[in-house]
């Protein structure tokens, strides 16, 4: 039996915003100490690892650990519909999720049928990083913009008190340099220097959730996927990505 509410119905809609930003469906796994996912984009080139602890509901009754796999696109399109004010309460019946929304006065009750997730994954990439570059999301999300009017592609070289932007097109190059001293930088910590490239269109899709105001961090190692992480509230998103090779 699984029973869970949230408060601020529209808190859990920005985290499922944050993972239907990557994939259509997952598996959703719930225990005592919250609830958690991880699944590849379909075309397997990035990753996302989600965790949003029990303390972030205003009820949380489990007897056994659950496993829901669901068409987080479907979800994403209910919890689209929520109002200001209301709570969430989630139960599983019958091979479904129930949805119910409860503001003043009024409920509302929706089922989501479960669905048989083709790709389960259980880790994280196992990647000894050499660099993590600490911002503000907003920066970050400019960034991209800027590199988008150039290419489908962005370079990252993170060195010391310093991180380099660079992106190349037919239509001509970008190239950025911000140092930790006076700029939008907060930190760079870096063991030696790491230089990757990346698919712009996912590294858009992973940060363009991160609440205004947060803090993202993007961790480094020459021609290894890179790790995006932030936080919504209490939940913890992290991403991962793929580096691009040129043939």
């Amino acid at each position: 039996m699984l029973e869970i509410k949230i408060d601020n119905a529209k808190y859990w809609k920005e985290c499922v915003s944050a993972i239907v930003s990557l994939v259509d469906e997952g598996l959703f796994m719930i225990n005592k100490d919250g609830i958690s996912l991880k699944a590849m984009d379909p075309s397997s080139i990035s990753m996302v690892s989600f965790f949003m602890p029990n303390k972030a509901f205003s009820k949380f009754n489990i007897d056994k650990n659950v496993s829901l796999g669901l068409n987080i696109d479907n979800l994403n399109k209910i919890l689209s519909r929520t109002r200001d004010g209301e709570a969430l309460v989630m139960k599983d019946s019958e091979n479904k999720l129930s949805l119910e929304f409860i503001g003043q006065g009024s409920r509302r009750r929706y089922k989501l049928q479960l669905v048989d997730v083709k790709k389960n994954v259980e880790k994280e990439p196992s990647v000894e990083f050499d660099a993590h570059v600490e911002m503000n999301g907003e920066p970050l999300k400019d960034i991209i913009k800027d590199a988008n009017l150039i290419s489908s592609y962005i370079s990252f070289k993170a060195s010391k008190d310093q991180f380099a932007v660079t992106a190349r097109g037919e239509s001509g190059e970008l190239e950025e340099l911000h140092e930790t001293e006076g700029g939008m930088i907060k930190k760079v910590e870096s063991k030696k220097n790491a230089d990757a490239t990346f698919n712009l269109e996912l590294l858009e899709n992973m940060v363009k959730s991160c609440p205004v105001g947060n803090v993202v961090t993007v961790s480094l190692k020459s021609n290894e996927p890179l790790k995006l992480r932030y936080n919504i509230g209490d939940a913890e998103v992290n991403y991962y990505l793929a580096p691009y090779m040129e043939d």
